[in-house]
């Protein structure tokens, strides 16, 4: 299994033996930024979904903390999410995420696109108790970085836009879901008009405007080498 390991902002740490992650879909919170996101994906083939929102199993193992993202083709991208932890006491953490998916996959299923790349997680993490009481306040946003250097923002916006944490634990507590080791990414926001999601890196950052504090993760997208055979 994986463990993920989060720092808390009293400089305690919380050790996840990672059990059960899953990927919400399609999980904006008004009916407009939902359709923006079928429509970006239909631009690259995905079908729409069937339902709305979507909740998709994922292998434990892809949950990584990590700084490079092994990739077989030039079409993977990341998303911009947040990520709730169900730590070994139970105790709820909330920490920023990049859902890597493979988009040439994805034409074929999302589930499977969902398995053939890492959810990659923050090293820190917020008490979910701590900033529930203002989560819509939370801000989302991501980077994309090219070969040349190039650093450009691809999505901005806050948690108002996404479903709550607190919608997602009810929905796992009635599935009886809510359990130690589960990891649960939460959906993702727009991405802005005309900017390149296949680039070489990606940044988050999730970030608290009434204490200043950020939780940050990055990572290199590294191609694999070539097959042979």
């Amino acid at each position: 299994m994986t463990v993920l390991t989060f720092e808390l902002p009293d400089g305690s740490t919380r050790d996840v033996d990672v059990v059960q992650l899953l990927n919400a879909g399609y999980a904006g919170r008004q009916q407009a930024d939902v359709a923006a996101h079928v429509a970006e994906l239909a631009l690259l083939g995905v079908p729409a979904p069937s339902v709305t929102p979507a909740l998709y199993p994922v292998s434990p193992y892809l949950a990584q903390q990590t700084d490079r993202v092994a990739a077989p083709h030039a079409r993977t991208s990341g998303e911009a999410e947040w990520a709730l932890v169900v730590a070994d006491d139970g105790e709820l953490l909330l920490t920023a995420a990049c859902d890597h998916t493979d988009r040439d996959l994805e034409v074929h299923g999302v589930a499977w696109s969902k398995n053939a790349a890492p959810d990659v997680l923050a090293r820190q993490a917020w008490l979910l108790t701590d900033v529930e009481g203002r989560v819509d306040e939370l801000t989302l946003r991501a980077w994309v970085t090219y070969d040349d250097g190039r650093e450009t923002e691809i999505q901005h916006g806050t948690l108002a836009e996404l479903l709550t944490p607190g919608y997602w634990t009810d929905v796992l507590r009635e599935r009886g879901g809510l359990t130690p080791g589960t990891v649960l990414i939460s959906g993702t926001i727009p991405m802005a008009d005309g900017v390149d999601q296949f680039a070489d890196g990606w940044r988050v950052e999730l970030g608290d405007p009434a204490t200043g504090n950020t939780i940050r993760l990055a990572y290199e997208v590294v191609p694999l080498p070539q097959p042979i055979g």
